[in-house]
């Protein structure tokens, strides 16, 4: 949209509700009062001292400036920013407009709300997740809609995930390693206490807190993700659940026979990553690493960090055995083994969980400045789109991004990286004044509202997609996926027979 002055930015952010009434011109008051009884002319300064007091995040701002000034509310909370998006969901910083307490929100695609039984299955377990309560696993605390928009309240945890932890620091140390592997343990014990499978673990999905805690992400929902790229879950019916840098044996061949061991493996392919900074087999295509899951076992610890203790070397072999009738039995057996060596070790250096420099601390109003270093629009250096971290709105500006800008790849929600495209500044527009999730989170071209602008006899996304008489419609990437899974895992089983009966 053509640029705005900052007449039009105050009318802009009234009409948000992101503020209240009586704040907003108590703050007005004061910027009337340090300029002179007008606004200041450049609105970009305007939005700094706005952001300054702790009343919009770099998020609104920049959504503001683009035009985008409804739709920052989902049910009781405001949307604060935009953490990160992966296959099934959307992560968002929210806060209780009554409680101003912080929350992820995940959001799903709507595309997948519409599939009933998919919906139904979600609710379901998310309602089994929501019953699991343990120090070292993230919480859900509700699930919700307003209108076809269905999304889960999670807890908000400020820290590190262990891939992004071990990207920036390099492997750890044997101490602090088998302490992390025995917290993360204590949380799966919890979760199959009470039947409950993960069924992904990896290092993206054990988040370290600020207190030093191991918290498991995703607990459940990865029972039915369905991600992108290097994730094998299929939709509803899913032939292949997991990750293939960490996915159990007989997880492969089916992911709805397996049982809690599968977890124990998927931990011990996170502590060979710990330790090594590379996962048990990191060369190949997707196909060729699930076959070595299946049939090798990884390059030794001890040729690649000679000073590896054998013991620890020795209990990451036994939780990564083809057969899982040669693991640890139990979450709990880990822990216990983990714990006990981690209490002989000496302890390493602590793990910094800071992410980089300290946010500016939020100015109070009797405070105001209109210096802003940058002088040019809003830098999109300060947007996050991270995993469930930070410390308040002003994380939104994590160093984590920085970690993977250069590569022009953004992490998910569930730590996956992920390609995202800009989508460029819609136009000021009674319509485009909506902020959209669809597009936000990158579920849906841009360009499709553009279409149905123009055409506003078209009212679907399924007729804007409807291919015309003459014209074949492209395969849906979605059953294409499902087939290529489904030929793979019928030619693992027919291998392996093949094998058992020439042997």
């Amino acid at each position: 949209m053509s640029s705005i002055t900052s007449e039009r930015f105050v009318s802009m952010v009234a009409k948000s509700n992101l503020i209240d009434e009586n704040t907003q011109e108590r703050f007005l008051k004061k910027v009337y009062d340090k300029c002179g009884g007008k606004l200041p002319s450049n609105p970009r300064k305007l939005a700094t001292a706005f952001k300054r007091a702790g009343l919009l995040t770099e998020w609104h701002i920049e959504k503001i400036f683009a035009g985008k000034y409804r739709g920052f509310f989902l049910g009781k909370y405001k949307l604060l920013g935009h953490i990160g998006t992966g296959g099934m969901s959307s992560v968002y910083l929210a806060e209780h407009v009554g409680l101003h307490d912080k929350r992820a929100i995940k959001v799903l695609p709507k595309k997948r709300v519409h599939d009933a039984s998919y919906l139904a299955r979600f609710k379901l377990e998310a309602q089994a997740i929501a019953s699991l309560n343990h120090p070292n696993i993230v919480l859900a605390h509700d699930i919700d809609n307003e209108g076809d928009t269905h999304f889960i309240v999670m807890e908000y945890v400020d820290g590190i995930d262990l891939q992004m932890l071990v990207r920036r620091d390099g492997p750890l140390d044997f101490s602090n390693s088998a302490d992390l592997i025995a917290q993360a343990a204590r949380g799966l014990e919890h979760a199959h206490q009470r039947g409950v499978i993960h069924r992904d673990v990896k290092p993206a999905n054990l988040l370290i807190d600020q207190d030093g805690r191991v918290r498991l992400l995703d607990m459940g929902l990865a029972l039915m993700a369905s991600e992108e790229e290097h994730s094998l879950t299929v939709a509803n019916n899913e032939n292949v659940l997991g990750t293939a840098d960490y996915l159990a044996p007989e997880q492969a061949l089916n992911s709805h026979q397996v049982d809690h061991r599968v977890d124990i493996y998927g931990l011990g392919c996170t502590l060979y990553y710990l330790l090594t900074g590379r996962p048990p087999f990191s060369d190949g295509t997707l196909a060729q690493r699930i076959i070595k899951h299946q049939n090798e076992m990884p390059r030794s610890i001890r040729e690649l960090r000679p000073d590896c203790p054998g013991e620890l070397e020795g209990m990451c072999v036994k939780m990564l055995q083809k057969d899982p009738a040669y693991r640890y039995q139990s979450a709990r057996e880990v822990a216990e083994v983990f714990e006990k060596f981690a209490a002989r070790v000496p302890k390493g250096q602590p793990v910094r969980i800071g992410l980089g420099d300290a946010p500016d601390e939020v100015a109070p109003l009797s405070s105001l400045s209109f210096n802003d270093s940058s002088s040019g629009g809003i830098s999109r250096d300060n947007v996050q789109h991270d995993t469930v971290t930070g410390k308040n709105d002003e994380t939104l500006a994590s160093s984590r991004s920085k970690l993977i800008r250069e590569q022009d790849q953004l992490a998910s929600s569930s730590g996956r990286l992920v390609k995202v495209q800009s989508m460029g500044i819609p136009s000021d527009s009674s319509t485009g004044s909506l902020l959209d999730l669809e597009v936000e989170s990158g579920f849906r071209d841009p360009s499709l509202r553009k279409r149905r602008d123009n055409h506003p006899i078209i009212d679907s996304d399924t007729q804007l997609r409807r291919p015309s008489q003459n014209q074949r419609a492209p395969m849906d990437p979605l059953l294409m996926g499902t087939i290529i899974s489904a030929l793979f895992v019928a030619a693992l089983v027919l291998g392996y027979f093949i094998a058992r009966v020439t042997s």
